[in-house]
């Protein structure tokens, strides 16, 4: 049995991690006296007892557990932004590169990719490594996700509150300094970090985040058919970021819904245009390969399993 402990049980994150495990035998859940739960003595002792801790708190508080967890031989899966672009931790996300794969299958501090961070860089890293466009692009993102991203208060804020202002899509981090934007920066190899405008909007869990693309501005010159067929090279058959069909539209109404892989822990990648603009949306849960998903992924990447076991495929 695999001995696991969630620092941060009662979170949006730690509280699906802790169901996830409702489909599982393998694991051995490590428990804290619910009165203890903050007393750093305590916690040290069960952490390091641990082979996987899973951290699903504030950053702060992430950055002050890691340093509890002293035993060499346990793996911590920080869901948190503080580690996702410390060169000494693996970056989560072994889909977008093998080098990225690698690094995680050897370290012992694995940090979880954001959720907008996770579609972005699905779009703009393969951009990079294909040399459609040069780190000195100056990306542009649009994001809108479900409520079940904003954190306890603005779950409860949407559930209970009879605000007639959350019926309609909120725009938020209008000073462009959204916490996701140094690791879509620094992950992807921009060398600036991108225009990116994200969305609230009032329904629990799902996301489209989405990159539009002016032709006569690519380092490559290329038609969106094109670029799809590209993009499906490179992922190729990866059952966790799957390139759709081309369709002139995007798909098949023209539409396509945030909601669309809510509850599933793989993401979508969709390509339309025309030869003077290119679109790309990533299609994605938020908590699912944008969060509590993702972090399965690694621990069974970490137990050598396939990468997809008990997750939603």
């Amino acid at each position: 049995m695999v001995k696991v402990f969630i620092d941060g049980k009662s979170g949006t994150t730690g509280l699906k991690i802790f169901e996830r495990f409702e489909k599982r035998n393998d694991i051995e859940l490590l428990e804290i006296d619910e009165a203890l739960r903050k007393d750093p003595v305590e916690k040290q002792k069960i952490m390091n007892q641990a082979d996987i801790v899973f951290l699903c708190l504030p950053d702060d508080a992430a950055i002050e557990s890691a340093k509890l967890i002293t035993n060499p031989n346990t793996v911590i899966i920080d869901t948190s932004t503080a580690h996702r672009t410390d060169p000494n931790w693996a970056y989560g996300f072994p889909e977008l590169d093998k080098i990225l794969e690698d690094k995680i299958k050897t370290s012992k501090l694995i940090a979880v990719p954001g959720c907008y961070a996770s579609g972005f860089l699905s779009i703009v890293y393969p951009l990079l490594k294909l040399g459609i466009i040069d780190k000195n692009y100056q990306v542009s993102a649009n994001a809108i996700s479900g409520y079940s991203g904003a954190g306890k208060k603005g779950i409860e804020q949407y559930q209970s509150s009879g605000d007639s202002e959350l019926e309609a899509p909120r725009l938020y981090g209008m000073s462009q300094n959204h916490k996701h934007l140094k690791e879509m920066m620094i992950i992807s190899g921009l060398d600036h970090k991108p225009l990116f405008n994200p969305y609230v909007c009032n329904f629990y869990s799902g996301m489209l985040v989405d990159i539009p693309l002016e032709v006569s501005n690519l380092k490559t010159k290329v038609t969106p058919k094109q670029l799809q067929e590209m993009f499906l090279k490179y992922y190729g058959d990866n059952k966790f970021v799957r390139v759709m069909p081309y369709l002139d539209n995007g798909t098949e109404s023209g539409f396509l819904s945030a909601k669309h892989l809510s509850g599933k822990d793989y993401l979508e990648i969709y390509i339309s245009g025309n030869e003077e603009r290119i679109n790309i949306v990533a299609c994605l849960d938020n908590l699912g390969k944008g969060a509590s998903g993702a972090a399965i992924e690694l621990m069974n990447i970490k137990l050598n399993l396939d990468y997809g076991y008990s997750l939603e495929l």
